[in-house]
Formats: structure tokens, sequence, C-alpha cells
């Protein structure tokens, strides 16, 4: 009795559906990586801008609240504005304090810090200008980024009353893309002026 061996391969048909199989799985596998990586490329973006906005907020606080008199016995607020505020307060290791001014430009938050100079100390020597947070979205959606109130909690509306002034908010909005999710985010953060509670 004689066997027959079944000695039958891979006939053209089955290659050409399992490379047909194998391409759109590789290919699913490709879109999704792709994917993934431009999603998380802008979630990156975001966290980046929130972060600055953070770091930016927290600078603020902590200098906002040493507002103090000049060197040369100037009144501790110079001028305030919804979008900007000049002050004078120890920004650095010495022992004089600088003037300081936080505004908005476009959609960057800086800081401007003139040093005094001379004896008895002047602050007319060019204002010094760093960078805080880009990416601020307070102008375009009309968001104050400072607001004012006296010793009473009172909001202060009159900006030409800088001796009123004894405690400030402030309201951050950060975005990369408005199109684009996810939407606008505020931070908000206040400071009382510890120098002039009394």
């Amino acid at each position: 009795m004689k066997r027959y061996a079944n000695n039958r391969g891979v006939t053209f048909i089955e290659t050409l559906v399992w490379i047909v199989l194998f391409t759109l799985v590789m290919l699913a596998i490709t879109q999704s990586v792709l994917y993934f990586y431009r999603t998380s490329g802008y979630v990156i973006q975001e966290a980046t801008a929130v972060s600055s906005v953070q770091r930016g907020i927290d600078s603020m606080v902590r200098i906002i609240r040493e507002t103090a008199y000049s060197d040369i016995g100037a009144y501790p607020v110079v001028s305030m504005a919804t979008s900007s505020f000049t002050f004078y307060a120890n920004t650095d290791t010495d022992t004089a304090a600088e003037k300081v001014r936080y505004y908005i430009s476009g959609t960057t938050l800086y800081l401007g810090v003139v040093n005094p100079s001379g004896d008895p100390a002047v602050y007319t020597g060019a204002e010094a200008a760093t960078t805080l947070s880009d990416n601020i979205k307070n102008i375009s959606q009309n968001v104050n980024l400072f607001t004012y109130y006296d010793q009473n909690g009172a909001q202060i509306s009159d900006y030409t009353k800088v001796g009123d002034v004894r405690f400030v908010t402030l309201n951050l909005v950060a975005d990369i893309d408005p199109n684009r999710a996810p939407a606008l985010i505020t931070l908000r953060s206040s400071a009382a002026l510890r120098n002039l509670i009394y």
C-alpha cells in the first residue's frame, strides 16, 4: 500500500492574502503611533505653557508682596492699570529697592526692572525687561491682568489713587491655540502689600 504525502505548499492566493493583511495591520499601527505623537506633542506644548504661566504668576506674587518704599522715600506704588503695575521692591539680593513693572505686550508677560544709581538714589536708568511667560491671552480675551483693592476690600476703579492699594489679584489666561482643545486656562492668585498693611 502506497501512502501519498501531502506536500502541498502555500498557494499564491494565500501569500497575497497574508501580504495584504500584514500591510493593513502595519498601516493601522503606523497611523496610531503618528496620532499619538501629534496628540501628545500638543498636550506637552500646552503643559509647558501652563507651567510657564504658573512660574510667572508665582514670581509676581512673591515680589508684589515685598512692595516697599523706594531708596529715596518715594511711595511704594508708582502706577497701576489693568495690564500693568509699577512699584518699588527689592527683587534681588542687594539692599536697594528696584523700580519694578509687570506688563503684557501682545501675548507676552514681561518684568521690567530699573536699578537705582547714585547717591541720593535715582531711578532714571534703562529698564531691563525679562520675559516671564509666553502664550498669554489676556488682551485677546479682554481679561484684566490686575485688579486692585483698598484696605476695606473694595475694588479700586480709579487708577490714580495709588495710595489706596493694599491688595492685588492677578489673572493670567494662557493657551497655545485658542482654536484647539483644551480650552483657555486661567490662573488666579493674589498678593497683599505686606509693607503697606496698617
